[in-house]
């Protein structure tokens, strides 16, 4: 997608600051992401990527500022309105996070009987649609423990995919899986977005899933307790001033960062 032809943002991160206890671990974050954009969230262990995210789909409520999305602060609504505006997201977890005790396609199902009102037969069948959108349909009757870990992940896509959202929160997409499996879930967020115009928010740090799938990237940092970069993960790469993003896209130690005593 290209950023030039910006529409409203469909999520808005105003001044949001993030803390637990009296330890602050975010302050000053401010973003946008617009409607269709496969936006990743960068960064070296620590720096609050998870965090971010977790406030970004209302698990946690900010220290300060606010998360907009489609135009509501979601630590602001309750009761019906805060349950319709989940709806309006899925969330994929860093495991997978399907239920054990059940079949892959009851997974797919359980969003449908749990928020809907549709009839079993109508939700089978579009649980079955969404298995076959991310390549799964000849697996529906198995149980997650049978499937590889790339399988579990397109199974958890679905799941978030079974209440037709407009946006994807999407954690460590390619965690733990090997370089051949990571590259078909970057193909197929790929297909979604364009097919779909289904808005991505990614949480990796895997750099051939960054350069091939995010249109635009925002870097944090533990230090700074924010956002160092912003922008296209290419043009950050290549042009970048800041050695810490450089060094984070090269995977090379630059200058004075090497020094005794300053790793991990």
């Amino acid at each position: 997608m290209s950023v030039e032809a910006k529409q409203e943002p469909i999520i808005q991160v105003e001044h949001f600051k993030a803390a637990y206890d009296d330890q602050v671990i975010l302050d000053q974050v401010n973003f946008e992401v617009y409607p269709g954009e496969v936006f990743a969230i960068l960064g070296g262990s620590g720096c609050g990527k998870s965090t971010l995210l977790k406030h970004m789909i209302g698990l946690y409520k900010p220290a300060a500022g606010r998360i907009l999305i489609n135009g509501q602060d979601i630590a602001g609504v309750s009761g019906d309105e805060r349950l319709k505006l989940l709806q309006k997201f899925g969330v994929m977890y860093q495991s997978g996070a399907l239920f054990g005790s059940m079949t892959l396609l009851e997974n797919i199902a359980l969003p449908l009987e749990e928020f809907t009102n549709l009839p079993p037969e109508a939700i089978r069948l579009i649980a079955g649609m969404k298995l076959e959108r991310v390549g799964l349909s000849g697996v529906a009757g198995r149980m997650p423990a049978e499937l590889s870990g790339g399988m579990q992940k397109r199974g958890a896509i679905a799941r978030a995919m079974a209440l037709d959202p407009r946006i994807l929160f999407l954690d460590e997409l390619s965690a733990g899986l090997d370089p051949v499996t990571s590259a078909e879930l970057d193909q197929l967020v790929l297909s979604l977005s364009k097919s779909l115009r289904i808005t991505f928010v990614i949480v990796t740090h895997e750099l051939p899933s960054i350069f091939t799938i995010a249109d635009r990237v925002i870097m944090l940092d533990k230090q700074e307790k924010g956002i160092i970069a912003m922008g296209d993960p290419h043009e950050l790469r290549d042009h970048s001033p800041d050695p810490r993003v450089k060094q984070f896209f090269t995977r090379q130690i630059v200058g004075n960062l090497a020094a005794p005593g300053t790793s991990g």
